[in-house]
């Protein structure tokens, strides 16, 4: 039961020295089989394994009368299941989907003008983007005065909008 209990224990070890070096076995292995192990090789997956193998396998041995080949066949069941868990775990929460909003996602977005946009000049819009508000510089086909409500249609730059007068 030592043995189970020291891997246990090993595995909360690995999991806590996974806060400070994640991803160092993956970037050990990067690569490796044409990424075959991608994520399967971060520490939190194996520290799942190793400790729920290790527990796992201690209360096997130690609630009944098998052995520790079944004890370990037990431990490394429950290991793969919370190797699993961890794997998903990370997936879900590293794919989340968010990130920074790329050019494409201003196109749509309502707002209004700041500075005046002349003719073939450029002024200043305020748009909403992700809750925050954000000034951009501003071109459009006709002049649009201060105030104005707008809608963009294109990004030509990072830092520049196309825009059109919202009329009512």
């Amino acid at each position: 039961m030592g043995w189970f209990l020291g891997l246990g224990i090993g595995g909360i070890v690995v999991l806590a020295t996974a806060l400070v070096f994640d991803g160092v076995l993956e970037g050990v292995f990067d690569g490796a089989l044409g990424g075959l192990f991608d994520g399967w090789l971060s520490l939190p997956v194996v520290a799942g394994f190793i400790s729920m193998l290790g527990f796992t396998g201690a209360i096997v041995l130690g609630s009944t009368g098998l052995g520790p080949g079944a004890a370990a066949a037990a431990g490394a069941l429950a290991g793969t299941g919370a190797a699993w868990g961890a794997y998903r775990l990370s997936r879900t929460l590293l794919g989340d989907g968010g990130g920074a909003p790329q050019r494409a996602d201003l196109v749509g977005v309502a707002g209004r003008v700041v500075t005046a946009i002349p003719r073939g000049g450029y002024g200043e819009v305020l748009l909403s983007l992700a809750g925050q508000p954000v000034k951009y510089a501003a071109t459009a086909d006709a002049p649009v005065e201060r105030g104005a409500e707008i809608w963009v249609t294109a990004t030509p730059s990072l830092t520049s909008v196309a825009v059109r007068a919202i009329q009512r």
